[in-house]
């Protein structure tokens, strides 16, 4: 059964002359903003997106041409995919399974 992935987005310019990234990530999080085919959450180390996985691959290409479009000269993007052919998963299910074992952790 084909459905939802979850997966995690880094896209790093390097060669920009700044070691701050920040309007760069700012700006690749505009593709993903009023999206309703996908659900996305930022973190510290990159961007975890839920969708279909062409939807995935089209908003990650996208994402990899914003830094480009401002000034980079180069640019490194990482892409990790989780799918689940065998159940349902989604960014919440996969927090909610490791909490049920250390209710201690918060989320």
């Amino acid at each position: 059964m084909k459905g939802q992935v979850v997966a995690e987005v880094a896209v790093v310019p390097i060669g920009t002359g700044d070691a701050g990234l920040s309007h760069y990530i700012a700006a690749c999080l505009e593709i993903l903003e009023g999206r309703e085919d996908l659900s996305y959450q930022l973190t510290p180390m990159g961007t975890v997106i839920e969708g279909s996985l062409e939807k995935v691959l089209d908003v990650t290409r996208q994402m990899h041409e914003v830094p480009f479009d401002r000034g980079a000269s180069r640019v490194v993007t990482s892409l990790k995919i989780d799918e689940r052919r065998d159940k349902p998963s989604t960014m919440a299910s996969k927090v909610e399974s490791v909490l049920k074992l250390r209710p201690s952790i918060k989320a």
